[in-house]
């Protein structure tokens, strides 16, 4: 069974963290973007046998939960893999971004993969490529140092930036950039699609209840019941069942 540790990066009222309002008059929080993101990645994730997979941010976003919560939870869930996802600030109203995987200063070569193969993936998936000169970066966050697995934390685009913003607040782009990062979890993973209960159910329902379905047949209508009532007779007569309605 691969454990995935997902986390929703802060919540809703984590000063600051919201698009640009020049730019996003609605303020769009980031917990949203992150969030929106994260449960898609649960959705298709739940198509997959061999999973488990742990939300660690609360999914109402009503409650800040520490970083160190997090880690903690993710350490004691003996987690296989940690991906945190957030959104990006910087640019302050300027144009270009994209996408950037961080990791930790020191890690091994298993982390390194995941962190390219889930940026790579991304990118390739939304087009949000941007024009950052470090996409592979590493930095001392507490969410990749303080965890015991690969752990990898990615800012999928800018709030503030007049070319990523537009993007990043679509359900579209949210939805691909959850089939990308997933794309890279069930190849890693080895996962497996759950079996599709209901091929075959329609021809193996029309089999099993064939021969005990009835079918009706209605030999006429009449506004004389005398002439009903003659009818039935003669169909009784010639060894049909028949009853008047």
């Amino acid at each position: 069974m691969f454990k995935l540790a997902l986390v929703a990066g802060h919540y809703l009222e984590t000063p600051g963290k919201r698009c640009l309002k020049s730019i996003d008059p609605n303020e769009t929080r980031e917990w949203v973007l992150n969030s929106r993101i994260c449960d898609k990645i649960e959705s298709l994730l739940a198509q997959y046998d061999g999973i488990e997979v742990l939300r660690i941010d609360d999914r109402a976003g009503k409650k800040n939960i520490p970083l160190i919560d997090r880690t903690n939870a993710a350490n004691k869930f003996d987690a296989d893999f940690y991906l945190s996802i957030h959104h990006n600030a910087g640019i302050n109203g300027g144009s270009g971004g994209g996408i950037v995987a961080y990791v930790y200063t020191k890690v091994d070569d298993v982390t390194k993969a995941w962190q390219k193969e889930l940026y790579d993936a991304a990118a390739a998936q939304t087009g949000l490529k941007g024009n950052r000169s470090v996409p592979l970066a590493s930095a001392d966050l507490h969410e990749c140092r303080e965890t015991k697995m690969p752990a990898v934390l990615m800012e999928m685009g800018f709030m503030d930036s007049t070319t990523d913003t537009p993007i990043i607040l679509t359900d579209d782009y949210a939805a691909k950039s959850a089939d990308a990062l997933v794309s890279v979890i069930v190849r890693r993973a080895g996962l497996t699609k759950k079996p599709d209960n209901n091929s075959g159910n329609d021809s193996d329902n029309s089999n099993t209840n064939s021969s005990d379905k009835l079918y009706h047949v209605q030999a006429g209508a009449f506004k004389d019941k005398n002439n009903a009532e003659k009818l039935k007779q003669d169909l009784n007569d010639s060894g049909f069942d028949a009853i008047i309605k």
